[in-house]
């Protein structure tokens, strides 16, 4: 243990020195306070990259494409029905009818000047037309004759038959009274049998 003395006849090597106070084992010692030290973030400078990042989507701007005009010739064909025409003939037995022109249809060829904006139609210009092909009329013919007046059986055509009892083909087996000259075309009902293979002509042979 450390004892400080002091008394008379002890004065101080200093005018105004504090004494000097030693300090045993036991006396408390101040803490020395620790220096607070504060952090301060280090911001790195940013450098400007000249290497070019993605586009953004909203400045992207995209070229329109432009859509070809293109104009075409083409040509295509319509149809033209032929007519019919009704005439009479006094040689033919009343109320029998004949087609003695076969109707034909007839051909206009059209020729078209065709505007397409890409793939798509826009405008179509007739600019020709003509007949390729006529039509045929047809023509039928309707007899006027009367039995009274022909004396000739309606139900045959192409030669006269005449009205009887019975009529054979000229030249054959048959027995009359009339007979008949073919061939004969069988427009009705073959009321004398003149037609024996049924082909529609009577008195071939």
């Amino acid at each position: 243990m450390l004892v400080v003395l002091g008394g008379c006849g002890v004065e101080s090597t200093a005018e105004g020195a504090e004494p000097v106070a030693v300090v045993g084992s036991e006396a408390p010692v101040a803490a020395v306070p620790t220096p607070s030290v504060t952090k301060v973030p280090v911001r790195t400078p940013v450098t400007a990259s000249t290497k070019p990042g993605p586009a953004s989507k909203s400045a992207t701007v995209t070229p329109r494409a432009v859509k070809k005009t293109v104009k075409s010739t083409v040509v295509e064909y319509a149809t033209i029905a032929f007519k019919k025409k009704t005439v009479t003939d006094d040689q033919l037995a009343k109320g029998m009818k004949v087609v003695t022109t076969e109707g034909a249809n007839g051909t206009r060829r059209l020729t078209y000047e065709v505007t397409y904006v890409g793939s798509v139609q826009t405008a179509k210009k007739l600019v020709k037309q003509e007949v390729s092909k006529q039509p045929r009329t047809q023509v039928t013919t309707v007899g006027t004759k009367t039995e009274e007046e022909s004396g000739c059986d309606p139900n045959y055509s192409g030669g006269c038959v005449p009205v009887a009892s019975d009529v054979d083909c000229a030249g054959g087996s048959g027995n009359g009274p009339e007979y008949v000259s073919g061939p004969v075309t069988v427009a009705g009902n073959d009321i004398y049998r003149l037609d024996s293979d049924n082909d529609g002509l009577g008195c071939e042979d």
